[in-house]
């Protein structure tokens, strides 16, 4: 299963890496739909902190820069879950800003549909890459065994010391009849 997983983690990140590259380079062909997300967040960022950037160049610079970084990790297979988490945060604004396949009229609503649709196969992957634990037992798993394996232990322990009590005090009531 390694080499499927291997070569599903390059093909659903080499879109990002792709697809972000291009957008850093000219960020202007994305701005305008992204101004759609952006206004509307931009009073959000600047009440979490002030010198964070609101402008939607430099928030779709930003992106596209976590995009291809998070693509790389992806694609390399280092820090898979995280980076398919935060590829999956990135891509919900995006398709909305992007692909509102409601607001056009028929001609071209179901190119964005489609668009719309190929985005949501995406974050499914990105999904679905999050929770892959690479075939190792997840967190939950050990550390509900963990758990089992310990309570198991404290009462294999209560056991034997109660037994070498019990050996302890037949030991001594035996040693006092002993004369001498």
């Amino acid at each position: 299963m390694k080499p499927v997983r291997t070569a599903a983690r390059a093909m659903l990140g080499a879109i990002f890496v792709v697809s972000g590259v291009r957008v850093v380079l000219d960020p202007d062909s994305k701005v305008t739909a992204a101004k759609r997300v952006t206004d509307k967040m931009a009073p959000m960022i600047e009440r979490v902190d002030p010198r964070l950037p609101t402008d939607a160049r430099d928030l779709v610079r930003a992106k596209a820069a976590s995009d291809v970084v998070a693509g790389l990790l992806l694609a390399s297979g280092r820090l898979t879950r995280p980076a398919a988490v935060a590829l999956a945060a990135g891509l919900v604004p995006t398709t909305f800003a992007g692909h509102p396949f409601w607001s056009y009229p028929q001609p071209q609503r179901a190119q964005h549909q489609t668009d719309f649709l190929k985005n949501l196969g995406l974050l499914g992957g990105l999904l679905l890459a999050a929770v892959d634990t690479q075939g190792k037992p997840g967190i939950g798993y050990r550390t509900s065994h963990a758990v089992d394996r310990s309570q198991r232990s404290v009462r294999r322990a209560v056991r034997t010391a109660r037994r070498e009590a019990k050996i302890a005090t037949v030991t001594a009531a035996a040693a006092r009849k002993i004369p001498g």
